[in-house]
């Protein structure tokens, strides 16, 4: 694999990690460097401190530059969803961020790219004709579509019918969206179904988010007897939904047999029903500088989501660190785990007797602790993620 000089534009910074989608960025680019790539960074910036926290990832980038994310207003999304030459600007004056195209122009004008990356989906996927015929890829993450129709089957009333009409947008976009990419890279099998449902010819790829292993390890050491985990970056409303669940749903049932039960709820920005959640059998921690001492101590992580479309980074992080894991099918989509394997999955009005299960049964619990960390090792490594985006890099840049 040859090293490459790769623009990598991206809808946000690679920094703070704890943020899903800043993530992979920062792991993918860590590894990409190590392996000799040169990587210039233009990304949107959505958060004041967004500049303040540049000298975090400085040194991955020979480049860094921000722009302030721009407002898309109903009227621009109504132009381009019904007018086909409006989808894809043809210059600066007709995109949402006149800057990022500028950008991205002047960048190429100056210096000669292998492949171009970019990494977001609405928010990016507009510049197709800035990059005057490089070779590109496009990863959005996720399909935006699919995580809409999930919420569309749990909405009612006009809160109902303003989450169909959204959802009905959303797949017109994402049928034309990609259209202009070389390919185009989803982190779970259910999102590729998804877009290629809506567009068959889209050359879509799966490629899984990783974990850090050498800071998320298993500990063979005892853990609580009865302690529930659930972690989530709360400004992601399904991860609400998941701690109300868990609070009004699942924890009093397995309290009723299980009175000792205690939830642990740890993440970033706990809204107010959130906190209010807290008492004797609940703690809110909002966030915390390091999630290890909870996942090494908890005796299950209890994931109950029923919303959302992705692959879930608090899913592997529990599986690495041997934390045994009680989750929903949605919970688990894209990760190879199997029932009474590597993790205990269910719907979700059956997690309460799942989680049961497990608490009550010490080899369980240590079966699916070394099980569930030795599939993260063997498939969801970011050095293995790192490599498949070389062979796409690879293959891009012959092509050219």
């Amino acid at each position: 694999m040859t090293p490459k000089h790769i623009l990598l534009i991206s809808r946000c910074p690679p920094y703070p990690i704890h943020l899903g989608d800043r993530l992979i960025i920062w792991h993918l680019v860590r590894h990409l460097v190590q392996r000799g790539h040169t990587i210039d960074l233009l990304a949107f910036a959505n958060r004041p401190q967004d500049w303040q926290e540049i000298p975090q990832y400085a040194p991955f980038f020979r480049l860094v530059e921000l722009y302030p994310e721009p407002s898309r207003t109903p009227l621009s999304y109504l132009q381009r969803a019904f007018f086909p030459a409006a989808r894809f600007p043809h210059h600066a004056e007709q995109a949402w961020s006149p800057q990022m195209w500028q950008a991205i122009t002047r960048r190429l004008s100056l210096e000669r790219y292998d492949v171009i990356h970019l990494f977001g989906g609405v928010q990016v996927y507009e510049f197709a004709r800035a990059l005057a015929g490089h070779p590109a890829l496009i990863t959005p993450y996720e399909s935006y579509s699919l995580y809409l129709r999930r919420v569309v089957a749990h909405q009612r009333g006009l809160n109902g019918l303003a989450a169909r009409l959204q959802w009905r947008f959303a797949r017109l976009y994402e049928r034309f969206m990609f259209t202009p990419y070389d390919r185009v890279v989803v982190i779970a099998e259910p999102d590729r179904d998804e877009l290629l449902h809506l567009n068959p010819s889209l050359p879509v790829e799966v490629i899984p988010n990783g974990i850090h292993l050498s800071f998320f390890q298993r500990e063979d050491a005892p853990r609580d007897e009865a302690t529930l985990l659930f972690v989530g970056n709360y400004e992601y409303a399904p991860n609400v939904d998941a701690a109300l669940r868990l609070a009004h749903d699942i924890l009093p049932q397995v309290r009723a047999e299980r009175p000792d039960a205690r939830l642990l709820l740890v993440g970033n920005a706990p809204p107010p029903q959130v906190q209010a959640l807290a008492s004797d059998a609940i703690e809110v921690t909002g966030r915390v500088p390091d999630v290890r001492p909870y996942l090494a101590r908890a005796t299950a992580f209890v994931c109950p989501l029923t919303l959302g479309a992705g692959l879930k980074n608090k899913v592997l992080e529990a599986l690495a660190m041997g934390c045994p894991v009680v989750a929903t099918p949605l919970s688990v989509d894209g990760i190879a785990v199997e029932h009474n394997t590597s993790a205990l999955v269910a719907p979700v009005d059956q997690l309460a007797q799942e989680t049961l299960r497990l608490l009550n049964d010490t080899t369980l619990q240590r079966r699916l602790s070394i099980t569930g960390h030795q599939l993260i090792i063997e498939r969801y490594s970011w050095e293995q993620v790192a490599t498949r985006y070389d062979q796409l890099y690879d293959e891009l840049a012959a092509s050219n």
